[in-house]
This record gives C-alpha cells, sequence and structure tokens, in this order.
C-alpha cells in the first residue's frame, strides 16, 4: 500500500476574498508573520499619529514625529513607518477585524481588514486493519477478511475529510465516505479481488482550502483450496523425466517445493523451492528408485493456517504381465497380449521380438493395439517364421523389466492327426462309460471262480447275505462249502454269492412265521454238489 501525500497551498493575495465594500478579508497560516496595511491614510498627506484598532479596542498608536513612539510596542505587533501593522508568529487570538485610523484623518468611509488565521490540514494518518505492510511499500489483506478504513487529520478551524477509491474500468476516482469531522472511517466486508484498488484520503481546510492527501495501494492476497497438480513429462530417453509441479489460482505467486526422499530416511535427497505457478523440474533414473516417495508442498501467504496443500507420489516400477506361452496354427492370426498398470510414473510399453529384441514396427503384418494399460500385437497369417520368443517390455524413469513369450507356430497338417486324437479320446469315453454302466447295473451280483458266463445249477453254488439293522443277525460262522471229492476234478465250478437288504422289522416277521431260530442257518442257502463219478 503506497501512501502518498500532496499538500494544496494556493498562492493567498494580500486582499484575499472581499467581504464588503468596506472590508477585506487576509488568511495566513498559524505561525506565519503579516503585514497589514493601512487603508485608510489620508490623501497627499503623511499621517502624523497612527492608531491601530483591534475590533473596538485601540491595539497600538504610533506618533510618527517621535522615534519609537508606538505604544504596546512588543516583539508580536509594530506599527511601521508607512502606517501598517506588522504581526509576528501569528496565533489564533490574532483573529479579528482590524481598522487603521491617522491623523489627520483619512476617507470618509474608512475600510476594515479580517484577518484569518488557519492551521492544517496536518499531521494526517491513514490505517487499513487487518493488513500486512511490504518492503516495496505496499500492503495487502486476504480474501475474504473484514477491512476497516481510517484517516485521520489535524485543521484550523475545521476539515472536510474524503475517502475515494480509484474506478480502474471508468479510470476515475469515486467518492466512498464523506464526513467533518477530526477522523473518517469506512468498511469493507468480505473482501473480494477487484477490491484490489488505490484508495486516497482528502483532507481540505474549510478556510484556507488548503488540501492535503494520503493516497494507498491495496492489494488482495488469496490462495486456491485445491491441492497442486503433479504430472510427468518423459524426456528424450526414457530414463529421463521431467516432473512438473502446478498451483494456479493464488495472487501473487506461490512458493513450490518438490522433496526427494532418501532411502535411509535422513536429509532429502533434493529439495528445492521456487516461487512460482508451474515448477519444473527434471529428474533421472540415478537420482530415483522403487518406493521413493517425491512431495511437491505449495505455500502461499493467504493460505489457510494449518492446511497444508501438496501432492505426493510413489515411485513403482514396471511390471507387465501376460501369458507366457501361446500356440497357434499355420496361416491363423494370434494376437499376444500384456498388461501393466502398477507403475508410476506410468511407464512405455513395446513389443520387441527375438533375442535381440528389434522393436516391431506396425503394419500390415504387425497390428499393435493399445487400450489403457493393455498393449496387443495381432500377427496376421501366421507362418513358420513367425515362430520365435516376444517381449513386452515396459520402461519407466525408476527401472524396465520385460515380459517374454514364446509363441509356437503348428504346421496346417497337424490338424488331421488332431482331428484322430480327438476322435479316438471320444471312443475310449464312450466305451469306458458302456463298461461302467454294464457293471453298475449288475452290482448285485459278485462272481467268484475261474470264469464268467459259467453259471449253470450243476456247478453253482449259491449263497444268499441278508444285511439287517440288527447287530446279531448274522453272529454265527457261514458253514463252509463242501470240498471236492473222490480227487476228481470237475468242471470248473462257480459259487454266486446274492446279496439281499431287508429291514430288521421284515425280518423279525419271518422268523416268527417260519418258527425258525433266527440263530440257526437257513439250511436251503446251502447246495452241496453231488460226486460225479
Amino acid at each position: 500500500m503506497n501512501i502518498s501525500g500532496i499538500t494544496f497551498l494556493p498562492f493567498l493575495l494580500l486582499y484575499h476574498t472581499v467581504l464588503t465594500d468596506d472590508e477585506v478579508t487576509v488568511i495566513r497560516e498559524l505561525g506565519e508573520s503579516i503585514v497589514l496595511p493601512c487603508l485608510n491614510l489620508p490623501v497627499n498627506t503623511t499621517p502624523s499619529v497612527t492608531h491601530w484598532m483591534k475590533g473596538s479596542m485601540v491595539l497600538a498608536t504610533r506618533n510618527h514625529s517621535l522615534p519609537d513612539s508606538t505604544k504596546h510596542v512588543s516583539t508580536h505587533i509594530s506599527i511601521l513607518d508607512n502606517s501598517s501593522l506588522s504581526i509576528a508568529g501569528l496565533m489564533t487570538i490574532d483573529e479579528e477585524v482590524y481598522r487603521c485610523e491617522t491623523e489627520p484623518r483619512g476617507p470618509d468611509v474608512p475600510h476594515d481588514v479580517q484577518l484569518l488565521v488557519t492551521d492544517g490540514p496536518k499531521d494526517m494518518v491513514v490505517n487499513v486493519k487487518p493488513a500486512t505492510f511490504l518492503s516495496n511499500g505496499t500492503w495487502f489483506v486476504v480474501e475474504g477478511t473484514d477491512v476497516v478504513f481510517n484517516c485521520s487529520s489535524k485543521s484550523y478551524p475545521s476539515q472536510n475529510l474524503t475517502w475515494t477509491f480509484e474506478d480502474v474500468t471508468l479510470k476515475e476516482n469515486k467518492s466512498r465516505a464523506f464526513g467533518k469531522d477530526p477522523s473518517l472511517s469506512f468498511t469493507i466486508f468480505n473482501i473480494r479481488p477487484e477490491d484490489q484498488t488505490n484508495y486516497t484520503c482528502l483532507a481540505e481546510n474549510i478556510v484556507s482550502k488548503k488540501a492535503e492527501t494520503r493516497r494507498l495501494e491495496l492489494l488482495v492476497y488469496y490462495a486456491p483450496e485445491i491441492h497442486p497438480d503433479c504430472i510427468w513429462h518423459y524426456g528424450p530417453q526414457l530414463d529421463q523425466v521431467l516432473f512438473n509441479c502446478s498451483w494456479y489460482g493464488a495472487y501473487p505467486s506461490p512458493t513450490l517445493t518438490v522433496i526427494l526422499e532418501s532411502k535411509a530416511g535422513g536429509e532429502p535427497i533434493l529439495n528445492v523451492s521456487e516461487e512460482t505457478e508451474n515448477f519444473e523440474l527434471t529428474l533421472n533414473r540415478s537420482m530415483l528408485y522403487e518406493g521413493q516417495k517425491i512431495t511437491c508442498v505449495g505455500k502461499h501467504v493467504a493460505q489457510t493456517p494449518g492446511v497444508d496443500r501438496s501432492c505426493t507420489f510413489t515411485l513403482v516400477a514396471p511390471y507387465p504381465i501376460g501369458q507366457p506361452m501361446v500356440a497357434a496354427l499355420e496361416g491363423t492370426n494370434i494376437t499376444l497380449s500384456c498388461t501393466e498398470s502398477k507403475s508410476l510414473p506410468p511407464a512405455k510399453t513395446v513389443w520387441l521380438r527375438g533375442k535381440n529384441q528389434e522393436p516391431i514396427v506396425p503394419g500390415s503384418k504387425y497390428v499393435v493395439v493399445e487400450q489403457g494399460p493393455s498393449l496387443s500385437l495381432t500377427i496376421v497369417n501366421t507362418t513358420m517364421d513367425d515362430q520365435d520368443v516376444y517381449f513386452c517390455w515396459s520402461e519407466n524413469v525408476v527401472a524396465f523389466r520385460a515380459l517374454e513369450v514364446s509363441l509356437t507356430i503348428r504346421s496346417s497338417a497337424d490338424k488331421s492327426g488332431a482331428v484322430v486324437g480327438v476322435f479316438i479320446s471320444i471312443l475310449i469315453l464312450i466305451a469306458g462309460f458302456t463298461v461302467g454302466y454294464f457293471l453298475y447295473t449288475r452290482r448285485d451280483r459278485i462272481c467268484l471262480g475261474f470264469r464268467f458266463g459259467r453259471l449253470n445249477d450243476d456247478n453253482m453254488d449259491v449263497m444268499t447275505l441278508i444285511d439287517s439293522d440288527e447287530e446279531d443277525v448274522f453272529h454265527d460262522a457261514v458253514p463252509r462249502l463242501p470240498p471236492l471229492t473222490n480227487g476228481h476234478v470237475p468242471a470248473p465250478a462257480t459259487t454266486l454269492v446274492e446279496i439281499h437288504c431287508i429291514q430288521s422289522s421284515d425280518h423279525e416277521d419271518n422268523v416268527h412265521d417260519t418258527g425258525l431260530d433266527h440263530h440257526t442257518p437257513d439250511q436251503t442257502q446251502d447246495h452241496t454238489e453231488p460226486d460225479e463219478k
């Protein structure tokens, strides 16, 4: 806020203002000296005696024939040889109407002189609260505060005070407040950036019209409510990156500080600041590592106390993922895909081929499509020459990593073998299903012997097993089948075991009906083959 003062003291003629035909007014500043001329001198005659009246009283008399004959002679008031009245060091008590009378008398109509004593404006002071003074002479306030403007001055006998502001649009000053008191104040509530301008306080003495001004330049500071924005731009090489931190919407420009964290947790690797809205810094791989934090902090004088504005990144190396082994038939199209979405700053991903990792140039043979974090490579009309190792190469300023994809191309002759193999597999499945179904449907018969299929009444033993809910049904041993007799070996015999499941209640009913003890083996279950002669 620049404050400047200008004092206007117009040249006052001795006879400044004519009040009436026989009276003139003389205005002088407090403390000055003045000589009031005698307006009533006789014509063509030198007066012998001069009297000066102050109001209705005689102030001083001088007999010009006698040297130093002035009555009431003092350093403050004296009558000169030409009958003028000299007053040195004007005081407020000197204000009055003065008249000169001579002997012999002068004109029939005497003329009076009115003396007015003025003082100020002086000791002019302007204040703006709350405001902060800057070294360049300006003052600033923070947006949203209530600002009080005050101006005070001393003037005698009185003054007019006026506050004006500069309208930048209309390029003129407009009045904001007016008063006649020793001080004048006005308030701007919730001050806005558009209130930033030059303000002027004008003090004017109502008698002398002497004026004095104080002009101040008021700045309105404001800071954005959002956090800084941090982005990355790659340089000509991927091991270098341009870190950009911007924080727009502040006045004046904020201070941005970039901090690089160190591995040991001690002093930061880098800590630089700049007073700007957009801070750019070049970083290289030697300064960075996996998991490192990069922080940009915004500071502004108008910032709310205790509120931090910053953006932070944690560096992450790239890690592409995808299917490492892919196979395709000759003459078809095959697509290799990989995804890399974790790196920060975002990595650049490309497809390479072969042990020499030659870059793949998109064209009619190779179609490269990027969809967000995914990068796909489509090989059109594959041939045996396309069988190779392909690399999904991801690199950022932190590190580089590659996903190795092995592509196998099968010739079209392999199609018939594949069809035959599929057909045989289907037949085996059908045969297995048939045999399983056959065995499942005959699960109640378990054949014991040397051969299947010879089940007849002559050489077959049948034993029926009964499953019951009661635990003591078959506590006794089952009788052994009789051995072969006479040492004659008949045709292979087979014993058939039949398994039946009955409920305990049904079993009890059967026992009661037959009158047999359930512990007695059922003789009908034993069949002994007669010996063959």
